[in-house]
């Protein structure tokens, strides 16, 4: 079974400590993606799983059993590099075959491994050709296929699409997603790109300076970031910050000034905020409306992308970049100003000092 547990993990190189208390549940069968800006320790992270560095302190479970002592070879775990790793000297079915002859497989039982795992790949007319004569997708396909003739409990992804250019990171995480499915097997994969995250992952947990900061799924991660950081790593483009203070009306009734005269209703619980208290308002690009009345916002710039456009300027008076995404096609003159305001339900409100989310009321009124 494919199930992991990780239990106050921590990993030092010296005096340099690059994870802290690791503490993790992944159950048979999900999709689980590391996510975190370079050198935050998600490869590292990668690398303990797989044995392929020790922990300094704390255990891996994979199964139900320790494995924290185990060689690579004992955990039943196949990794899937960012370099494809494959031997430029074979041929594609040399290299599927590989490390199953290593392990004495006999003859038939590699050869129908080999013959599924190209089958589920579509790389059949490939088998007799070497690395060098395939594609950067095609070389991919052949090390996802090499993880697969293995039929390890859990496949282990280190930015396996880095190298790829930009159509065929889109085509290969759909054909990566499609084999999860398929095939129902535990897989952890790592990456630096939020939009890989969010397209693929069962549940994604973010990472930064060697700690996790949230767990959960997409949508839960989205809709709900913890703090600044999972807020502004999470979505593309990024969460717009405003600043503003908390007023509290004589019916209870919550919002943020955000100065120009405007007052951003929102849902954070009351019991959390006093009056005056300095916030942060988070506000996604695709959740401002344009208004008859709101805040005024100075176009410097637009992208159209055909079906969508974004909108780059700052609040008048302000040096900060806000982001305004509008649906079709949509063309301001530069300088032109605009009055955009949120929904109160989708107004996140953080503490600065703390950079903590502060709780939120659902569209019921009810925490």
């Amino acid at each position: 079974m494919g199930s992991l547990k990780l239990e106050n993990l921590n990993k030092a190189f010296g005096a340099v400590h690059v994870l802290h208390d690791i503490d993790l549940q992944i159950e048979n069968g999900e999709f689980v993606v590391f996510v975190g800006p370079s050198g935050c320790g998600k490869s590292t992270l990668l690398r303990i799983i797989a044995g392929l560095e020790d922990v300094t302190s704390g255990t891996i479970g994979i199964g139900g059993r320790d494995v924290s002592a185990l060689s690579p070879a004992e955990r039943k775990i196949a990794m899937v590099f960012q370099s494809y790793a494959l031997y430029p000297h074979m041929s594609v079915r040399k290299n599927l075959a590989f490390g199953l002859e290593n392990l004495r497989f006999k003859r038939a039982e590699i050869e129908s491994r080999i013959n599924e795992a190209a089958r589920m790949l579509a790389i059949e007319p490939y088998l007799d050709r070497k690395p060098k004569q395939l594609s950067g997708g095609q070389r991919q396909r052949v090390a996802i296929g090499r993880a697969i003739v293995r039929e390890p409990d859990i496949f282990l992804f280190d930015e396996p699409l880095s190298n790829l250019d930009a159509a065929l990171r889109v085509q290969t995480r759909a054909e990566i997603t499609r084999l999860h499915r398929d095939i129902k097997t535990t897989m952890i994969y790592v990456t630096h790109d939020q939009v890989e995250a969010m397209t693929m992952a069962d549940k994604i947990v973010v990472l930064r300076a060697g700690r996790i900061e949230q767990v959960g799924s997409p949508l839960e991660l989205f809709d709900n970031p913890r703090n600044l950081f999972v807020a502004g790593f999470l979505g593309s483009p990024r969460m717009n910050m405003l600043k503003g203070t908390i007023t509290k009306g004589s019916d209870g009734s919550i919002a943020i000034d955000a100065g120009y005269g405007v007052s951003l209703p929102c849902l954070v619980d009351p019991a959390a905020v006093s009056s005056g208290q300095a916030v942060l308002a988070g506000i996604r690009p695709s959740h401002f409306t344009i208004a008859d009345a709101g805040l005024p916002f100075e176009v410097q710039y637009h992208e159209s992308l055909g079906t969508e456009t974004y909108l780059y300027g700052n609040l008048q008076g302000e040096k900060e970049q806000i982001i305004v995404h509008q649906a079709g096609h949509f063309a301001p003159a530069s300088g032109s100003v605009l009055k955009i305001m949120p929904a109160r339900e989708k107004v996140h409100v953080f503490d600065p000092a703390t950079e903590l989310a502060l709780p939120r009321l659902d569209s019921e009124g009810r925490g």
